[in-house]
């Protein structure tokens, strides 16, 4: 069994320190509060970045959703753009990092006084915390490729639980995996309220028909920003 999300063992990255509220930690001291609101809730938003040959691919626009997310939910992420930029870059530094890296970066609403939903019982800053790991895709994806399983559980409106939302609470998907993994494949195929492809659990789905490029309408689906640049790609070189 494979999944889209398997990557190549690294053991390096037991030795990388992680950024945990302006602090460089390791591993094993990376740690927050059971009343975190990421803990208590999944109340925050993320993003993935990757490391190339020295550049945080499309960083701008990541930090871009990041931010809209952060406003989206009304959380206060505590520092600019640039800012929290910076304290990417020095993380990245610190452990001698420039290639084949993958970036979550991740920012809860912080502290609660107590486990409850109400973001007014905050009392702390927000929590912001980064994990690099050296993570290139498991080579035997390439060859095996991946088997999908349409599940039942559907990807909901934006009115209902917005999918283009970084939410760090994925339980639907989650449970849309498990119902793939039980079925035997490998990744879940889910549709949107309406009965259509919308996307798989982890990734935005792209197919080919009759000489054209195929996925979603987006309404339903992740604002993926390596779909939004398949789609550009597309339009640049006259691919229908």
């Amino acid at each position: 069994m494979a999944g889209s999300q398997d990557y190549a063992a690294d053991p390096r990255n037991e030795h990388v320190k992680i950024y945990l509220n302006g602090a460089l930690v390791p591993r094993a001291e990376a740690k927050v509060s059971i009343f975190d609101a990421g803990y208590v809730l999944g109340d925050g938003v993320w993003e993935g970045f990757r490391l190339h040959k020295g550049t945080v691919v499309f960083a701008d626009r990541h930090f871009d959703r990041l931010y809209a997310g952060a406003k989206s939910i009304d959380m206060d992420i505590g520092m600019a753009k640039a800012e929290l930029a910076a304290e990417l870059d020095r993380m990245l530094a610190e452990n001698g990092m420039s290639d084949g890296v993958h970036i979550r970066l991740m920012v809860t609403r912080g502290l609660k006084k107590t486990p409850n939903q109400d973001p007014r019982h905050t009392i702390s800053k927000a929590t912001i915390a980064i994990a690099a790991e050296y993570k290139l895709p498991s080579p035997e994806l390439a060859k095996t490729g991946l088997s999908l399983f349409t599940s039942t559980i559907r990807c909901s409106p934006p009115d209902m639980f917005d999918m283009r939302l970084n939410s760090h609470s994925r339980l639907n998907l989650i449970q849309a995996l498990i119902q793939a993994i039980k079925a035997g494949a490998d990744e879940a195929l889910m549709l949107d309220p309406h009965g259509f492809v919308s996307s798989c659990n982890a990734t935005n789905f792209f197919f080919v028909k009759n000489g054209e490029v195929r996925t979603s309408s987006g309404a339903y689906c992740f604002n993926g920003i390596t779909r939004a640049h398949v789609i550009e790609l597309c339009e640049r070189h006259g691919v229908p």
